[in-house]
């Protein structure tokens, strides 16, 4: 029988996987990025994240911060 923690578990991933399929990284991992590569530099909200996500796959702009 499942339990609370792994149907909690199992539902973390679905979500993971579906931001992935429409293209939209994980907030967390951006935010382990950035603190890694731009510690000076303050971070996006999770807000301005998702808009610029979303900008950057449906614009033809090319290119990546690093």
């Amino acid at each position: 029988m499942l339990e609370m923690r792994d149907l909690a578990q199992a539902g973390r991933y679905l979500t993971q996987s579906l931001r992935l399929m429409v293209g939209v990284p994980h907030y967390g991992s951006y935010l382990a990025h950035h603190q890694a590569t731009h510690p000076e530099r303050p971070a996006m909200s999770y807000e301005e994240f998702f808009r610029e996500r979303q900008a950057a796959r449906y614009s033809a702009r090319v290119g990546k911060c690093c």
